[in-house]
Parts: C-alpha cells; sequence; structure tokens
C-alpha cells in the first residue's frame, strides 16, 4: 500500500473541496483544478479528504500515490501558494521586473526579457528573483525557464541559481611547466 497514498488531505478552513469527474479546490488564493483517474476514488469525510484505490493493479498503485499528492498540492496552492527563489550571481548581472515580465541582464549584448504566465508573479530584491503563485507544477515550470537562461558555470559559479543550489566548482587550468 502507498504510503503516501494512505494519508489523508486536511482540508484547512476557507477551502472548499468539490468532488465530481474532476476536483475543484476553492480557497482565498484562487481555485484550482484537478483530473481524476478511474482507479481511484475520492472521500470527503469530516474535513479530510480520503483516497483509495479500486483494486491492486500496476496501474491503481501507480496512481494512489500521485492523485493524492495532486490533490493535497491544490489544497496548499489555494491556502499558502507555492514561491521559488533565484539568485543572479555574476560581475553586471541584474534582474527587474517590469509589468508582467522580468528582464535579465545577464552577460548578452541585449538584456533578456521572459513573461510571466497567468497566475505567476516575480519580485525582485538584488540580485534575488521570487516567483510565487498558487499552481506549483507552474512555478517549478517558470523557475526551471528562468535559470535555463543562464546556467550556473562551474569554473566563476556565474549564472542563475536557485537559492539553496549548490554549485560544484571545478578547478581551472593549471600554469604551464
Amino acid at each position: 500500500m502507498s504510503r503516501i497514498g494512505k494519508q489523508p488531505v486536511a482540508i484547512p478552513s476557507g477551502v472548499e473541496v468539490t468532488l465530481g469527474d474532476e476536483i475543484m479546490v476553492k480557497g482565498p488564493k484562487g481555485s484550482l483544478t484537478t483530473s481524476t483517474h478511474h482507479t481511484v476514488t475520492y472521500k470527503l469525510e469530516d474535513g479530510q479528504v480520503v483516497v483509495e484505490r479500486k483494486d491492486d493493479s500496476r496501474m491503481a498503485r501507480a496512481q494512489h500515490g500521485l492523485r493524492r499528492t495532486l490533490l493535497a498540492n491544490c489544497v496548499e496552492g489555494v491556502s499558502k501558494g507555492f514561491e521559488k527563489t533565484l539568485e543572479v550571481i555574476g560581475v553586471g548581472y541584474k534582474v527587474q521586473v517590469a509589468g508582467k515580465s522580468v528582464v535579465l541582464t545577464v552577460g548578452y549584448s541585449h538584456p533578456v526579457e521572459y513573461p510571466l504566465p497567468a497566475g505567476i508573479e516575480a519580485k525582485a530584491e538584488g540580485s534575488k528573483l521570487t516567483i510565487s503563485g498558487i499552481d506549483k507544477q507552474l512555478v517549478g515550470e517558470v523557475a526551471a525557464q528562468i535559470r535555463k537562461i543562464r546556467q550556473p558555470e562551474p569554473y566563476k559559479g556565474k549564472g542563475i541559481k536557485y537559492l539553496d543550489e549548490q554549485i560544484r566548482r571545478k578547478a581551472g587550468k593549471s600554469g604551464g611547466k
């Protein structure tokens, strides 16, 4: 039995869950929907959603933990939200938020402009950029695409990295003999 799938999803106050062909979750920060799977059943019991599988087939076991986690992410997103912080490191590198886009000056001949999708907000403080939103998948995807504009390099460590990321450094060329 899936250890993750066995745990019920607690619904905090102010969050409303509607079960059906798609599960709709409404909260103070917005609303999200997640799809269901035919091998998994959902039950609403005294302030929590219990996810159970119909049989022990390989597909049902695979979907059990996945669907519970997707539902838990929706509930957490509409109540608290998600955020990822990126750090821009390098001489002359800077980040700015201009309206609904992020402008990065990261060593190219021109500043790179990244338009933010709907539901995502960005905040720049010095060399740090915080991406936030209610959809965990979308927040992670936007952060990964911004990081991809100038990935950190192993010799000087210049580039865009996650705040908690450790960059493995390499030694440069050794001098001639």
